[in-house]
């Protein structure tokens, strides 16, 4: 059976994100971001997902194991795991001029194929005080918002893909569609 492993990071949504896909009908395991790339090869999983946090700092394994992985399995990395993808690849995190705590409206800047169906704007939560402000090489804009410059990125050849908005909660009316296209890409 397919698995997918989600990354907790400390944020209060992470155990959402493990419902979304049970209720999606993926075998997932929530863990903590202790948990090594040993382990999760252990594992065996088709997908990994790095849950959101409020502090790179606390991001415990998460760095190594996008590291490790990247190009070996999907990763989609959400708002502290958005941003953490984007510093490994060498882009900037910065505080964001206005913090957020609210639906925002996301313009679709690129489909690609982690985004397919939601264009060409949805509404989302978004809940952060910090945001990519410069992205990585090789990466890609897919979505933007009117208080933030990339609300989605992704590789131009890798499985690797961030968003800083917040598709597991019900305040994201086609997260369940993002997370199918995850899972698309994951093989399952």
């Amino acid at each position: 059976m397919a698995k997918v492993i989600v990354i907790a990071n400390r944020g209060q949504y992470n155990h959402r994100i493990y419902r979304t896909l049970r209720y999606l009908g993926v075998d997932s395991s929530l863990v903590q971001n202790t948990i090594t790339p040993g382990e999760i090869e252990e594992a065996g999983v088709d997908g990994i997902v790095i849950g959101g946090g409020q502090y790179l700092e606390a991001s415990g394994n998460s760095g190594e194991i996008i590291k490790h992985f990247a190009g070996k399995i999907p990763i989609l990395g959400i708002c502290l795991g958005h941003q953490l993808m984007a510093k490994i690849y060498g882009g900037e995190v910065r505080t964001a001029p206005v913090g957020e705590y609210a639906e925002a409206e996301i313009v679709v800047d690129e489909e690609n194929d982690i985004l397919k169906g939601l264009g060409p704007s949805f509404k989302a939560w978004v809940s952060h005080k910090d945001e990519v402000s410069v992205m990585p090489k090789d990466f890609i804009r897919l979505a933007h918002s009117k208080t933030c410059p990339i609300e989605a990125m992704a590789h131009v050849e890798l499985p690797l893909y961030g968003v800083q908005f917040h598709p597991e909660v019900e305040h994201t009316p086609k997260g369940p569609e993002l997370f199918k296209n995850f899972l698309r890409i994951c093989g399952i």
